[in-house]
């Protein structure tokens, strides 16, 4: 029996104080995105194109449309922000820095409220991953900032014969099962240091991306960094340099580098309820 008083496992309601610091938060946010230049935009809740966001196309809550076509309630923003600024509003804006305050839904009653910004046909990661530690900082928050290189396990993949579900699924017990001494090296990096002294083993295929990832997390202005080579994000459409901002158990916020729409584009969530949870703490 469902009571009428009861919500949905999984949906959101703030009220009182809470409902009062969710919007503080939110405005505090959008606040220095505008002083970074970045607008807002509010996208539709429904979408035809989430399956190419989301690995797990399960996890959609799935429906039709009046013409029978599929339709998805938004389970991530990041491709349809791209899609409609290039495709629907390319005429109307040139502008090519946007953020966003909404929700996501996932499967089956799933509701997440996220602020997240996107940097089209831009491609140094390290401003959006600065910007990312910007907002920490004037949260006076120092959660771990987890940075990886999607490349690198995909690189590894290759050069090994390994499955790359492998990486996807976090088997690193597996990995050291391999008893390869340059990948065991990589699986115990922890700091730049760490990847620096281990840089010269791997295969000169592997090497490059490497290097950038030394690089990229050398420019990042923040002291509570971990590097993570061989981590492997779970949306599908991170090809670069990908982070997660952790505390304890919880995600803060993860972003990255990816391609659409033929572009280079960069971009984070902020989680807007690990975030409530963290600073009341």
């Amino acid at each position: 029996m469902i009571f009428e008083h009861e919500i949905p496992d999984g949906s959101r309601l703030y009220f009182g104080k809470k409902a009062k610091q969710k919007r503080e938060l939110e405005y505090n946010v959008s606040n220095i995105l505008h002083d970074n230049d970045f607008e807002e935009i509010i996208t539709p809740n429904f979408s035809y194109s989430q399956h190419q966001s989301i690995q797990n196309s399960r996890k959609l809550i799935k429906f039709s449309d009046t013409n029978n076509e599929q339709v998805s309630l938004r389970a991530d923003s990041t491709l349809d922000v791209v899609r409609i600024i290039t495709k629907r509003l390319g005429r109307t804006t040139s502008h090519k820095k946007w953020f966003y305050i909404q929700p996501i839904f996932t499967y089956p009653s799933n509701e997440e409220y996220q602020i997240g910004c996107e940097w089209i046909g831009h491609d140094n990661i390290c401003d959006i991953i600065n910007l990312n530690v910007e907002i920490l900082k004037q949260l006076n928050i120092n959660p771990v900032l987890q940075i990886a290189n999607i490349k690198i396990p995909r690189l590894i993949s290759q050069e090994l014969g390994l499955d790359i579900e492998l990486f996807k699924n976090g088997e690193i017990a597996q990995l050291f099962d391999l008893e390869n001494k340059w990948l065991s090296k990589l699986l115990e990096v922890k700091d730049i240091n760490d990847l620096k002294n281990v840089v010269d083993l791997v295969p000169e295929s592997i090497r490059p991306e490497v290097e950038c990832l030394i690089n990229k997390a050398s420019e990042i202005d923040y002291e509570n960094i971990v590097i993570s080579p061989l981590y492997y994000g779970s949306l599908k459409y991170y090809d670069g340099i990908y982070y997660r901002v952790i505390d304890d158990n919880l995600i803060l916020s993860r972003g990255g580098m990816y391609s659409s729409e033929g572009l280079t584009s960069l971009g984070f969530a902020l989680y807007t309820d690990s975030l409530l949870k963290i600073l009341e703490d």
